[in-house]
């Protein structure tokens, strides 16, 4: 991959480093400095709050064996082959003991499950979990089972079994109830051991009929301990960024592969057990990265993102389907006259987010749990859908959202790229329209990150805004993996937004994408949080959205160099902004060059500095530098103390750094 970076010898940047070590005696101190103006009195735009955001898509695992703690799957039987992830110990019983029954004509959403006709010898029916199961030393364990009898006999030995099948930790539930009903019945143990890679298995003993569905394990430390809820470590470092906005479900995972596998909303609500698993459309994209036991359980939908977005401050941001499948797979579409189911969904969405309790969705998310409004303020139609019949069905949308919510705000599409024909048509098409915001992605090499740093200071000040709803620094495809998310990736990122934010009246929100990925069950790399069955880590570029996303300030205020905007002069790029809550300027410069650099900011303006400030510096040497679950913070801001002489700071930027330079203001 040809790279736009300047590249030396170790040596001179062990010397770069040296000199910075020593107090800059070397020929860093006697550089001419850089002088960067910043004018901190005169606001040239506001700060959207909700601007740094981030983007959730049930890819690489992300929702079932990622932030959706369930250990088990396949815990309804609902997957093509119905015992995937299953397998009988020590022996598998006699033809008749075990059945997956379908029950498609009584219930849909949930057709099958397991019946027992236990009459022989005692067996296990084991889980491997999603790549193992991870399990804690003394962390509780919840059970629970949806089952019916018509006569008891059979008991329920319940196991954690570490990789090499020593128990680590065990229970036991004997169901208590007959009928023809279905009951639910839990139980709990505490595990003896930690293992990565644990498995679970439901021991039958005695004699007699059971039958068995939504079997799950979950652990006890879930996210503010919900019930069936969400792995704490992965919403934490969510939390940790302070978005403002959570852009969910995707992602292609709207659109399906075809308009019956596309993202329904309403079937993802509810008892969970009522919830319709579904193939992702992930499982079979890409033929080098399998995943054939990739599926929805929709114990994630979208009360738990609303729920989730409401716990972390966000905004909550979800995407609908527009009547198109994606157009690489089927291009498949809704006919015109036949829009209405989906348009429909999109009001209803809407009522249930905001409408009052006396309303049928309102209703619903009050016996949900949550009588108070989301206070839902937008939702995206499409994702990365183009061309004419796009156009077509936005305008069916628009008219029917608008004549009901004229203030509701909508994000359109610009289709798969920043740039093209199909760009240009909707970018012009919807610009013509006052479209309320127009969805930009792109997976770019570094060096086109770094070119497009002034992307934006020439678009229009009026009108349609920009959603930067997915982006990510792609390396060539010799680079695989969580190895992707080098300091070279985070590095341009940040480079490029700076341009976002000294344009932030023109690009009002952005979102790095994808977010969370699992080491072990991956399609899409880079991403921004890697995960494995115990631990989490984020990455160079996590960090980097971080200083973005809890630095955001309120008013964009002008930084220059030679009276220009500093869009990669030397390797340079910056951007300031105002905190007027904080009483903070906060100044935001990228050096990409392989030398340090000697800064003189010049700080213009009536503004009353404060003579004591901080760096936070993220720098390495090496632009392949990663973290990892071993190191997860080797790439991540350093503090420092920094002092202002009058209106002026002089500062050496280390090669291969980003700064965030705070320096308090009393106004």
């Amino acid at each position: 991959m040809k790279l736009n970076y300047p590249v030396k010898s170790v040596f001179s940047a062990c010397l770069a480093y040296a000199a910075i070590g020593i107090g800059y005696t070397s020929e860093v101190q006697a550089q001419t400095a850089k002088v960067i103006k910043v004018k901190t009195d005169h606001s040239i735009a506001k700060v959207q709050p909700n601007m740094w955001g981030v983007f959730f898509e049930d890819i690489n695992f992300g929702a079932d064996g990622g932030i959706y703690a369930e250990l088990i799957k396949n815990r309804s039987f609902e997957f093509a082959k119905p015992l995937m992830g299953w397998t009988f110990q020590p022996k598998k019983p006699q033809e008749g003991e075990i059945l997956v029954v379908n029950r498609k004509e009584a219930n849909t959403a949930n057709p099958r499950y397991l019946q027992v006709k236990k009459q022989t010898d005692d067996f296990e029916l084991v889980n491997e979990g999603f790549k193992g199961m991870g399990v804690k030393k003394g962390l509780r364990y919840d059970f629970s089972v949806m089952y019916r009898q018509s006569t008891p006999g059979v008991k329920l030995v319940l196991l954690l079994k570490d990789a090499n099948n020593k128990v680590i930790g065990q229970g036991s539930l004997t169901p208590d109830q007959t009928g023809s009903d279905w009951k639910k019945q839990s139980a709990s143990f505490t595990a003896t051991e930690t293992d990565p890679k644990a498995k679970f298995a439901i021991g039958f003993q005695g004699k007699g009929n059971i039958d068995l569905d939504m079997i799950s394990l979950f652990p006890s430390d879930t996210w503010k301990n919900r019930p069936q809820g969400l792995r704490a470590d992965m919403v934490q470092l969510l939390a940790d960024m302070k978005p403002g906005f959570i852009r969910f479900p995707g992602g292609c995972i709207i659109e399906g592969t075809d308009l019956a596998n596309r993202y329904q909303w309403k079937k993802t609500i509810g008892p969970i057990e009522n919830r319709q698993l579904l193939m992702n459309r992930w499982n079979t994209e890409f033929a080098h990265r399998p995943a054939p036991d990739y599926y929805q359980s929709f114990g994630l939908g979208f009360f738990e993102y609303f729920q989730l977005a409401e716990d972390i401050g966000s905004d909550a941001l979800p995407i609908l389907n527009c009547g198109m499948a994606c157009q690489f797979n089927s291009a498949e579409v809704a006919s015109l006259d036949e829009l209405d189911p989906y348009v429909q969904d999109a009001l209803d969405l809407i009522e249930f987010a905001n409408g009052d309790v006396t309303t049928k969705w309102g209703k619903m998310r009050a016996d949900l749990g949550h009588p108070k409004p989301f206070n839902l303020k937008m939702m995206g139609v499409g994702n990365e859908n183009w061309g004419p019949q796009y156009l077509e069905r936005l305008a069916v949308f628009t008219k029917a959202i608008k004549a009901k919510y004229p203030d509701f705000k909508l994000i359109y599409s610009s289709g798969t790229g920043p740039d093209g024909d199909r760009f240009d048509l909707l970018n012009t098409t919807l610009r013509s329209n006052n479209a309320d915001f127009i969805d930009e992605h792109y997976y770019r090499p570094a060096d086109w990150f770094l070119k497009n740093a002034g992307r934006y200071d020439t678009y229009p000040r009026n009108g349609s805004k920009v959603f930067v709803g997915e982006y990510a620094v792609h390396a060539d495809n010799s680079i695989i993996g969580s190895n992707r998310n080098n300091w070279q990736s985070a590095l341009a990122s940040a480079s490029l937004m700076t341009g976002l934010e000294r344009n932030a009246d023109v690009v009002q929100m952005a979102s790095y994408a994808p977010l969370f990925a699992h080491i072990d069950a991956w399609q899409w790399a880079p991403d921004m949080i890697w995960v494995d069955n115990l631990k989490s880590y984020g990455t160079p570029d996590y960090y980097v959205q971080k200083q973005f996303s809890t630095n955001k300030g309120t008013d964009v205020v002008s930084v220059t160099l030679d009276e220009k905007n500093i869009i990669g002069q030397d390797g340079l790029y910056a951007s300031a902004v105002t905190d007027q809550t904080k009483k903070e300027l906060i100044i935001k410069i990228a050096n990409n060059s392989d030398q340090a650099q000697n800064i003189d900011f010049d700080l213009e303006g009536k503004m009353k500095l404060k003579s004591k400030a901080t760096n936070e510096e993220i720098a390495s040497s090496n632009l392949n530098q990663l973290n990892s679950f071993e190191n997860p913070e080797a790439v991540s801001p350093q503090k420092s103390a920094i002092n202002l002489k009058g209106k002026k700071l002089n500062i050496t930027l280390k090669p291969y750094s980003f700064n965030v330079i705070k320096i308090p203001f009393n106004q």
